[in-house]
């Protein structure tokens, strides 16, 4: 995972996403709340700022935040998915 120390990543809970911002584009990790669970649906990053490692940063951010949180995880997102597999130590989530 390549580190870029600029993204900044908030929690968008209006729209259920965490959107991370660089250089002016926006990449964003869709979610949804239910029953002490959070489902993560869908990660998308703009072209522009693709292998930044903006994904990978919006992942983590959002596994801490269900950690944080007490949620149980359940990932539908492939990126997700692959993040985790790569990352085991957040497979007990």
């Amino acid at each position: 995972m390549k580190k870029n120390s600029s993204i900044q990543i908030t929690n968008n809970t209006d729209s259920h996403q965490f959107e991370a911002k660089l250089d002016g584009h926006k990449g964003e990790l869709v979610y949804r709340l239910r029953d002490n669970k959070i489902y993560f649906m869908h990660t998308w990053v703009p072209e522009a700022i693709s292998g930044r490692g903006v994904a990978s940063a919006l992942a983590l951010h959002a596994l801490k935040y269900a950690d944080s949180q007490g949620l149980e995880t359940v990932i539908y997102c492939p990126f997700i998915q692959n993040f985790v597999k790569k990352h085991p130590n957040w497979k007990e989530l």
